[in-house]
């Protein structure tokens, strides 16, 4: 199981190319949430999303002949943009596989990297990739279900854990896994008694109903505005990790993760792409208890926004 040594050297080893992402307190938000909130805002990483951070662990963990024929990933986005910067860096090809859902804003940043991507259906996509890997011989980096990749998603748990240590919970938005496990792992060797809880879409609740099964269960894809949220089945390396860790997954309605994005960008000044504010959502619809004297830190996973998306905002409840 993933464990904090793992995750000290992926900071380590990433260090050079990344940022420490700010830790803000936002006092804007407290009587709307019923607490006092922070904000860890990754949306200010380098490629403009967490993903950053497991994907160049994992590709500076391998080998430089191995890498020759390059890497080629599956990739609502996020991981995908990660990636191609790291392949860029490096000098070498990189092939994102991704979702017909996927955000053309997405598309474009990781076009502007040199990659080539590739479209398919969002459940066939890891298929896609890992046949691409065979014929070419490039490295298939994984999104989540990988110790590399989750052990530098934990770097943003021990930055969290250094820049606020009297934090009473963090919430985190999860998908297959990689983020949560990388940053629960991190926060309870770094503070045990932090209550960490999860975010998922109610459209696609997959952790929901696997902690509720004690195993991995797979979930009809469905669509849903948090677009870098969208797995099937939690990763069989991230589960055990969230379940030993995790205090609790809540699943959160679209129409709260739509006031969510508002209310951080309008009240608090903060752009953020619909998945990454899920935690907050989660907080307007109740789902998560908080009080007044607590101190509640989101984590903002990113940033990828369009003009077009945030037309969508018009009309949502504020």
């Amino acid at each position: 199981m993933l464990n904090i040594e793992e995750i000290r050297e992926a900071q380590r080893r990433i260090a050079p190319y990344i940022v420490k992402t700010p830790l803000l307190r936002m006092p804007m938000l407290d009587e709307r949430l019923g607490c006092q909130a922070y904000i860890k805002a990754d949306n200010m990483q380098v490629t403009g999303a967490f993903k950053i951070r497991g994907a160049l662990n994992a590709i500076l963990s391998i080998p430089q002949e191995k890498l020759k024929s390059g890497v080629v990933c599956a990739s609502s986005g996020n991981h995908g943009r990660g990636v191609s910067y790291g392949a860029k860096m490096l000098g070498i090809p990189a092939t994102v596989v991704m979702p017909d859902t996927a955000t053309q804003v997405k598309i474009d940043a990781i076009r502007a990297l040199g990659a080539e991507v590739v479209s398919c259906r969002a459940e066939e996509r890891f298929d896609v990739a890992e046949k691409i890997s065979r014929e070419t011989g490039a490295e298939f980096i994984p999104p989540f279900n990988d110790e590399r990749v989750m052990a530098g998603q934990g770097t943003a748990g021990l930055e969290i854990a250094e820049q606020q240590p009297d934090l009473d919970c963090v919430v985190v938005p999860v998908s297959g896994g990689g983020l949560i496990s990388g940053i629960s792992t991190a926060l309870r060797a770094a503070a045990p008694e932090m209550k960490i809880y999860g975010a998922e879409p109610a459209r696609i609740p997959r952790y929901t109903r696997s902690l509720e099964a004690g195993k991995p269960v797979f979930v009809s894809f469905q669509k849903t505005i948090a677009d870098a949220l969208v797995s099937s089945i939690p990763g069989d390396k991230c589960f055990p990790v969230v379940q030993k860790n995790v205090d609790q997954v809540v699943d959160v309605s679209d129409d709260y993760v739509l006031r969510a994005m508002k209310l951080l960008l309008l009240t608090g000044k903060i752009l953020a792409e619909p998945s990454s504010c899920i935690g907050i959502a989660a907080v307007l619809e109740g789902l998560i208890p908080v009080r007044p004297d607590e101190k509640v830190c989101f984590f903002v996973s990113g940033g990828s926004v369009g003009l077009s998306q945030l037309k969508v905002l018009e009309d949502v409840e504020a």
